[in-house]
């Protein structure tokens, strides 16, 4: 495998497509989407001008891959929608997600026990 050129190593982030994972702190689903203007593309999610994410805001980006070419962005877009493409993602993000996990089961046990309190 030939080593990096400075032109690539100096190549401008505008050339790139980004293939990105969005998580919804409402419901605690996944988005995964591709662009080439990853900030605008962000702040459009969040100002809830996309339609497949606008009533699951807010989000966060938890993952983002570059691309060289829009084919391949949008092949690994393709293949992270698949059970394989979420399996890679749930490894990659193992950590992360096991934080939140144990955030979000943290916060279910405290609504739970409030819940369950009864005064006499």
């Amino acid at each position: 495998m030939p080593g990096l050129t400075h032109e690539m190593m100096t190549n401008n982030l505008e050339t790139y497509y980004f293939v990105y994972v969005l998580l919804s702190l409402k419901d605690g689903k996944k988005y995964t989407g591709y662009t080439i203007n990853l900030s605008s593309r962000f702040e459009a999610h969040q100002k809830g001008k996309v339609t497949s994410t606008k009533h699951r805001r807010p989000l966060e980006l938890i993952y983002f891959e570059g691309c060289l070419s829009q084919e391949d962005a949008l092949k690994r877009e393709k293949y992270l929608k698949t059970h394989y493409g979420k399996m890679y993602l749930g490894n990659r993000l193992k950590s992360y997600l096991s934080c939140e996990i144990n955030k979000d089961f943290t916060g279910r046990i405290g609504q739970v026990e409030n819940r369950n309190t009864h005064e006499y």
